[in-house]
């Protein structure tokens, strides 16, 4: 095969060369991309194609559609709870699991995040955002189907004891008394304690609900316990929550811009979240970044070309015909990834 060969057709796997990651699984070869492994040297003959596809418009109607159905089971159960204090736990491992595993299968990682990121109806949107992402970071750490079925199923309910926080609070625009902060905290005992009441619900579900406000610390809330009494699920949902909660539009602020996320997730600014599970994470968002199309601090378009591991925040970027090397314009940053 010639590299000609390869213009308009989508890699099956990343294409890494020495750890670096030139082309991302899943992405559209075009001439650019074919300089670059032809630079490197990359023979053709090793490079796996996939076949018929889903063309990107498709599949991230696909994805939009079951996130939306997804949605709409959840907004419909956690109102069933609401009225009778009952869930279905077969309901939810047969109808909503297997949802969020499909959205979740979603080849195109920054696609996958537009499509969870919350617009609006935030608590319904954000507990099936905080799924999909916890399932991936599941995968990413390597447990087995079962494991990460519990743990989407149990990332699904994570805040379900909001249903008894009045909507006033919950849909407040501005900042929180005191006195509703503390009634929003307890959202997490109000969680474990509904889940805990029903029966064929995982004592672990239970504990997700509980516990995915505590931090590494102890700084967290309800009990101010450290890391190591907190269940790992906990952790990992403490990091998809995060992570969803600063990259979604919310009553009382904005997406919060990406290199923003990225780098407060890592000082710690969110409080102290594991950080194993906060490095696997990051790690697999940003060696996914070389050959996205990203929008700059000061407005420009571009597209990554090369991350250097060692600051891989400031990223090389092809802006038109010339190269945007973050880490000597320091003043510069990624703010948007481009779908």
């Amino acid at each position: 095969m010639r590299y000609a060969e390869l213009l308009g057709k989508k890699v099956k796997h990343d294409i890494v060369h020495q750890g670096l990651v030139l082309v991302p699984a899943g992405v559209l070869l075009d001439l650019h991309h074919i300089q670059l492994l032809e630079n490197y040297r990359i023979d053709p003959e090793e490079i796996l194609l996939l076949g018929e596809t889903i063309p990107s418009a498709e599949a991230e109607s696909e994805t939009a559609v079951t996130m939306a159905q997804a949605v709409r089971f959840t907004r419909e159960m956690f109102e069933r709870i609401r009225e009778i204090g009952q869930l279905d736990p077969e309901e939810i491992e047969h109808t909503l699991v297997p949802m969020i595993m499909q959205i979740s299968e979603n080849k195109d990682m920054f696609q996958l995040f537009k499509t969870v990121r919350a617009k609006d109806e935030y608590t319904h949107q954000h507990n099936i955002g905080v799924s999909v992402l916890s399932t991936l970071i599941g995968r990413w750490l390597g447990w087995s189907e079962e494991a990460v079925a519990l743990l989407s199923l149990a990332a699904s309910l994570h805040d379900v004891g909001k249903v008894r926080i009045s909507d006033e609070i919950l849909l407040k625009p501005g900042k929180l008394t005191a006195e509703e902060y503390a009634e929003m905290k307890r959202h997490t005992e109000y969680g474990y304690e509904i889940l805990k009441a029903n029966a064929g619900i995982h004592p672990r579900v239970a504990l997700v609900a509980l516990q995915h406000h505590e931090r590494g610390d102890g700084g967290g809330y309800p009990r101010g316990i450290r890391s190591d009494q907190m269940d790992i699920m906990s952790r990992v949902v403490a990091v998809a929550d995060i992570f969803h909660a600063m990259s979604s539009r919310r009553p009382y602020h904005e997406p919060m811009p990406f290199y923003r996320v990225v780098n407060e997730m890592r000082a710690g600014a969110f409080g102290e979240l594991d950080p194993y599970i906060v490095s696997v994470f990051l790690d697999q968002i940003i060696r996914h970044l070389v050959g996205r199309r990203v929008k700059l601090s000061d407005g420009r378009w571009g597209e990554v070309v090369y991350i250097d591991p060692h600051e891989d925040m400031h990223p090389l970027v092809r802006v038109g015909t010339t190269f945007v090397d973050l880490k000597q314009e320091r003043q510069l940053h990624v703010v948007e990834i481009i779908v």
